[in-house]
């Protein structure tokens, strides 16, 4: 039977996707039939061809070595660089959740693992005209634990209280977190991961540099965040 997990970040350019790329590529290293997916992606690049490359999806089927063009794995690609809410009232096609559990059941169908990634921070509007979708929204229509990345900088360890606090509000369950770009050479990035796991209960389970090619996390490890 499939399983899920559905990341989420701190904010906006932490670099869930980074992240999101390196765990599809140590799933699928292993030799497990593991994928991707996206409900909703905003700031799609144009191409010579006047058709819209959706960059996210793109990077991780590339870094992964998935065979999926980017368009194939998300439901709704706006152009608009901006929350996809405000990018369907500019383009329309506004997110609905019946063609996002459709998708998702059918990325399950064709993979063993399915790494869902998520758009922004956890408090992003998804849609919101006659009606009101948040992200949260989202992960409880797939029914999905979430891996929270934060960055390892000043400021992280706000940042990243606050994503799990109302992750666990919302009883959506967190199974770790993963920080990026920490290189070890600073006192305050210890003491940031040290923080983070005493205040949120939630461990930190890998700390990515800046430009590593690989996760460094066991990948039976990896396997059991997987529900």
């Amino acid at each position: 039977m499939s399983k899920g997990i559905f990341i989420t970040a701190t904010g906006t350019d932490i670099g869930k996707t980074f992240v999101t790329a390196l765990i599809v590529k140590k799933l699928r290293d292993a030799g497990l039939n593991a994928g991707y997916y996206k409900a909703a992606l905003s700031g799609a690049e144009e191409q010579p061809d006047g058709s819209w490359l959706p960059g996210d999806a793109a990077y991780v089927a590339k870094v992964s070595g998935m065979q999926e063009k980017g368009e194939e794995l998300v439901s709704y690609i706006y152009k608009t660089a901006v929350s996809p809410h405000l990018a369907a009232m500019r383009e329309g096609n506004p997110v609905e959740l019946d063609k996002v559990k459709a998708d998702f059941t059918a990325a399950q169908a064709k993979y063993d693992y399915v790494t869902m990634e998520g758009s922004g921070g956890i408090i992003c509007p998804i849609r919101w005209d006659e009606q009101h979708i948040l992200l949260e929204d989202v992960i409880k229509a797939v029914d999905l634990g979430t891996l929270v990345i934060s960055n390892a900088a000043l400021g992280s360890i706000n940042a990243c209280v606050l994503t799990i606090a109302y992750l666990k509000q919302k009883g959506i369950p967190v199974r770790g977190i993963i920080l990026n770009n920490y290189d070890g050479s600073d006192f305050m990035q210890a003491d940031n991961k040290k923080m983070m796991e005493a205040i949120t209960g939630v461990p930190v389970l890998a700390e990515v540099k800046p430009n590593d090619t690989e996760l460094d996390i066991d990948v039976e490890v990896l396997k059991g965040l997987y529900k």
